[in-house]
């Protein structure tokens, strides 16, 4: 299934940004681009009903070949851990629906790019987490790295984390998340000498995020 699964070292570390600008880039070459972030949790009620602002974005970014539940299928109110937040609702996550929207999506597309919720660890139900949902997908894994203090432990147990799933590590992505990290170049050499995926993008402090360039990308397999 040519696509990728975006994770990230934490939650709100930049993953939609960059998942929006790979759809752009892959529409930008005439591809047929499919989107999912299968569970979210923080929406906001509707008159349309549970809306999340990262799938938003990844449907404007695909345009009319979508519509939200395809992208969104497990949506929950309550800011809080998605196990949790479905816990409340009276509902569990399940991967294989997942999978199975996953798999129909890519049969109508060229390419598909699944968001995933918090970090790699994140539980998804009483034993699932979104790591296993990774596996489930196959898909290469692009990992987005919030820069800030602590960052290099963190980039690097998630990569062994992936790792130790057997995934391909597509590349990774520095998303600058403190204006005024001391050694911030030092420190994304230090993650491009520990990490053999490529930096794939490296997006700077900005108030309001813009769309990064994606400095290396070609069809995975």
């Amino acid at each position: 299934m040519p696509g990728w699964f975006i994770t990230g070292t934490d939650t709100g570390v930049g993953k939609t940004c960059f998942a929006v600008a790979l759809v752009n880039a892959l529409k930008a070459t005439g591809a047929r681009v499919a989107a999912m972030k299968p569970v979210a949790s923080g929406c906001e009620r509707t008159q349309a009903g549970l809306r999340n602002t990262d799938a938003l974005q990844l449907l404007q970014a695909v345009g009319i070949n979508q519509d939200y539940a395809s992208i969104n299928p497990y949506a929950f109110p309550e800011p809080i851990a998605p196990h949790l937040a479905a816990r409340l609702q009276g509902n569990e996550i399940a991967l294989e629906p997942i999978v199975s929207r996953a798999q129909y999506l890519y049969d109508h597309n060229e390419y598909l790019v699944v968001e995933g919720v918090g970090g790699w660890q994140v539980p998804l139900n009483e034993t699932d987490t979104v790591a296993d949902l990774a596996v489930k997908l196959q898909l290469p894994v692009i990992l987005v790295v919030g820069m800030r203090l602590g960052c290099l432990n963190h980039a690097l147990l998630t990569v062994a984390a992936i790792m130790a799933c057997k995934l391909d590590l597509y590349g990774w992505v520095a998303n600058v998340l403190d204006p005024e990290m001391l050694q911030l170049e030092a420190n994304i050499e230090s993650l491009q000498e520990r990490i053999t995926a490529p930096l794939l993008a490296s997006i700077p402090w900005q108030p309001v995020p813009d769309e990064p360039e994606i400095l290396w990308l070609q069809k995975p397999g």
